[in-house]
C-alpha cells in the first residue's frame, strides 16, 4: 500500500556500505513502497555487466549480492502474503563493464555470478549476438543453466559441428504459479536486429508470429501472458505481438517486460496489458505487480468485467533501498549465499585489477546530462582532445582527416576522480577500431557527417536506419524523454536515529504534516524523476531532477587542416560499426567509392584510445 503522503523514508541507525569494499555509502531518500498484486515480479534488463554495481554512484551501489539476498527476503514476503513473485532478466547481460570485458575470455567470471540469481523468465538481448565466440558462450553456459526458464521464440542456433539452425531455447514456456496456481504463459522475443553473428538468426517477430508453435501458445488459454523481451516498449514489436494475442485473447492480462532502450519507462496498451522497462546498468529493478486476474475457468461475462490493474516502481539498487522494501534491518539483510556472490565479485575484480588508476579526471563529463558541444559534454571532450591526440596513423599523420564516430559507442559518463582500468570498459566496451578512405576530396567528405546525423532516403535502399548509430536512449524514445518533471513540493523525510531497529517508514499525520516535529527539508539526491503512461510516481526514491539533452548519432574531429583555407582531399577516418553507412553517404555526397576503398587505419579500439589520452594527460588530482 501507499502511505497518505505517497512517500516513505528509508533510515539507518548506521549507513550502511554496499556489498564491495570500494562502494560508496548510499544516501537515505524518501521513498514510495512498492504495491503487491496477486502476480508480482522483479525485473532487471541491459545489465551490461555491472554486477559490482556502480562504485562512484552512491544510489546505484549495491552489487549481485545484494540482489540475491533482496530476492530472497521478497520472496519470504510474497509467501507470507500468499501471492506470487516472479524474478526476470531481459538480456544484454554482456558489453560495458570491467567484470566481463576486461577476463579472457571475456565473462570468464561475469556467467557464474550471474548464474547465482534465480531466475524464472529470461531471453537474449543484442549484445549477447555481435560476435560469433559471445552467441556461443551464451548457448553453451546461460541457457543449459537456466533450461527450464529461458526463452527464444525468435532466435536460432547454428550449430558449428552440423551447421543446423536450432531453437537458442524453448520458443516458450507454460508454468503454474507457487501460491496461488494460476495459469502463465511466457514467451521471450528480441526485436528485429539484423547485425548478429553468423551462428545465430534472428526470426522477424511478423514472420514468427505466423509459425505454428505461436499460434498454438496463444491459444493456450492461461490466467495470465508474459511477454518478456529485448525490446523497446515504443518500438513496434511489442505492439505487434499484443495486437495478435490480443485478438484471440480479449480479456486476459498482459503483462510485457523489456528493455534495449536503457530507460525506465511504462506504456500501458489497454486495459488489461501494460509493459514496464527497468533501465540499465543494474541502476535500476523493476518492479510491476498484476492484480485482478481471474481463473480462465471463470465465464467470460465475468471476466469481461474484471478490473485488472497494474503498479509499477522502479527501485533504485542500493542497500538501503532494498532494506526498506524488504522489511529487515541492516543486520539481518545479507543472506548466506548473497554473501558468497558478492565474495565472487570481489575476488573477481581482484583478479582483473580492475582497481588499476590510469589518470584522474579533473571533473564530471557527461554523455546526456549536459548538452552537446559544451564543455561538459564527454563528447566534445572526444572530439576536440581525444580523437585528435590519439587516432592516428603515423604513416598518414601529417594528412588532413576527418574521424567519426557514433555516439552509440560511447556507454557512459566520466566522474571527476580515479580513472581506473574498469573506466575504460565503462565508457567504450567495444571492440570496433578504426577503417578509412584515403584522399577522398574535401567537398564529398564533409558532407557525411550531415547524412549521418539526418538520415533520409540515402540509406533506405541497404536498409540501413542511422538511429543505430545514437545511444539506445534515442533508438526508440519515450515521448516524455526530456521532459523531466519536478519533484514533489512535499514529501515525508528521513530521519536518522540510534536504536535497534534499522529502518521505519515516516508518514504525513491526518493534517498533512508529517510526524517528528522538524520543519527542515531533506537535500534530495539527484536522480531519475521517471515520467510514464502510468504517471510521474514510478521511482521508488524522490530525486531532484537531471536534465536529459538529445545527442547527435555521430560527432566528428577535424585534425591537421591548413591554418587557412580548406584542404583539397583528407582522410575519412571512422569507426568500424559506422562503415555500413559511410559508402552510400559517399556516394550520395558525390563520391564513387565501394568497400574496396576501405581499408584499416588503426586497429586501436576507442577503448585503447581513451585509455592511451587519459594516461598521458590527466596524471595529477587523487
Amino acid at each position: 500500500m501507499i502511505h497518505k503522503a505517497a512517500a516513505v523514508a528509508a533510515s539507518l541507525a548506521i549507513v550502511a556500505n554496499g556489498a564491495q569494499p570500494e562502494a560508496p555509502a548510499p544516501v537515505a531518500a524518501p521513498m514510495r513502497d512498492l504495491e503487491w498484486g496477486q502476480i508480482n515480479f522483479l525485473h532487471t534488463t541491459d545489465i551490461h555487466g555491472w554486477l559490482g554495481g556502480h562504485l562512484q554512484e552512491a544510489q546505484y551501489s549495491a552489487d549481485w549480492g545484494d540482489y540475491v539476498s533482496f530476492v530472497e527476503h521478497m520472496h519470504r514476503k510474497a509467501n507470507e502474503k500468499g501471492v506470487d513473485l516472479l524474478i526476470v532478466d531481459t538480456g544484454d547481460r554482456v558489453e560495458g563493464n570491467g567484470l566481463y570485458d576486461g577476463s579472457d575470455p571475456k565473462g570468464n567470471y561475469t556467467y557464474d555470478i550471474f548464474g547465482q540469481q534465480n531466475l524464472d523468465i529470461l531471453c537474449t538481448g543484442n549484445h549477447e549476438l555481435y560476435q560469433e565466440d559471445t552467441v556461443a558462450r551464451e548457448h553453451s553456459i546461460t541457457v543449459p543453466h537456466f533450461k527450464k526458464s529461458y526463452i527464444a521464440s525468435n532466435l536460432d542456433y547454428i550449430e558449428p559441428e552440423t551447421g543446423n539452425q536450432i531453437p537458442q531455447a524453448k520458443r516458450y514456456i507454460k508454468f503454474k504459479t507457487k501460491n496461488q496456481n494460476y495459469t502463465v504463459v511466457a514467451l521471450g522475443f528480441i526485436f528485429d536486429f539484423d547485425r548478429n553473428a553468423n551462428n545465430s538468426v534472428v526470426v522477424p517477430v511478423a514472420e514468427t508470429m505466423k509459425q505454428e508453435w505461436f499460434q498454438s501458445a496463444i491459444r493456450e488459454k492461461p490466467d495470465l501472458f508474459v511477454v518478456i523481451g529485448h525490446v523497446g516498449l515504443r518500438m513496434a514489436e511489442f505492439e505487434q505481438i499484443f495486437k495478435v494475442i490480443r485478438d484471440e485473447n480479449w480479456y486476459t492480462p498482459i503483462a510485457f517486460l523489456g528493455g534495449h532502450a536503457h530507460v525506465r519507462d511504462a506504456r500501458r496498451f489497454d486495459d488489461k496489458a501494460v509493459a514496464i522497462a527497468s533501465g540499465r546498468y543494474f541502476e535500476t529493478i523493476g518492479w510491476l505487480s498484476v492484480d485482478g486476474i481471474s481463473k480462465r475457468k471463470t465465464d467470460v461475462a465475468t471476466s469481461a468485467r474484471a478490473g485488472v490493474t497494474f503498479k509499477r516502481r522502479y527501485i533504485d539498487n542500493n542497500v538501503l533501498g532494498l532494506q526498506y522494501h524488504a522489511g529487515v534491518d541492516e543486520k539481518n539483510f545479507t543472506t548466506a549465499h548473497g554473501r558468497n556472490v558478492s565474495r565472487m565479485i570481489t575476488e573477481a575484480r581482484k583478479a582483473l585489477n580492475l582497481d588499476h588508476k590510469i589518470g584522474c579526471a579533473p571533473k564530471d563529463l557527461w554523455m546526456t546530462r549536459a548538452q552537446y558541444p559544451s564543455n561538459a559534454s564527454i563528447f566534445t571532450w572526444l572530439e576536440k582532445k581525444v580523437i585528435p591526440d590519439t587516432v592516428i596513423n603515423e604513416e598518414r599523420a601529417d594528412k588532413p582527416r576527418l574521424t567519426i564516430v557514433n555516439t552509440g559507442a560511447v556507454r557512459f559518463d566520466i566522474f571527476e576522480g580515479a580513472f581506473t582500468k574498469d573506466s575504460t570498459y565503462l565508457i567504450s566496451p567495444f571492440t570496433s577500431k578504426f577503417n578509412y578512405v584515403p584522399d577522398v576530396p574535401y567537398a564529398v567528405a564533409k558532407k557525411v557527417l550531415q547524412l549521418l546525423n539526418n538520415g533520409g532516403a540515402v540509406f533506405q535502399a541497404g536498409h540501413l536506419d542511422t538511429k543505430y548509430l545514437s545511444i539506445p536512449e534515442q533508438m526508440a524514445p519515450s515521448p516524455f524523454l526530456g521532459k523531466e518533471p519536478s519533484p514533489p513540493p512535499h514529501v515525508a523525510r528521513p530521519i536518522f536515529y540510534d536504536g535497534e531497529q534499522a529502518q521505519r517508514p515516516l508518514v504525513e499525520d491526518e493534517d498533512g504534516g508529517d510526524n517528528d516535529g522538524d520543519d527542515e527539508e531533506p537535500e534530495l539526491v539527484n536522480g531519475y524523476t521517471t515520467k510514464d503512461d502510468l504517471g510521474d510516481d514510478g521511482d521508488d526514491a524522490v530525486h531532484s531532477p537531471i536534465k536529459f539533452y538529445s545527442v547527435p548519432n555521430c560527432i566528428q574531429a577535424q585534425v591537421a587542416f591548413p591554418e587557412a583555407g580548406d584542404p583539397e582531399t583528407v582522410d575519412l577516418v571512422f569507426i568500424d560499426y559506422v562503415q555500413p553507412w559511410i559508402i552510400p553517404a559517399l556516394k550520395f555526397s558525390g563520391g564513387d567509392y565501394d568497400t574496396d576503398n576501405i581499408t584499416v587505419y588503426t586497429n586501436a579500439t576507442l577503448t585503447d584510445v581513451i585509455a592511451e589520452w587519459v594516461g598521458k594527460h590527466w596524471t595529477e588530482g587523487c
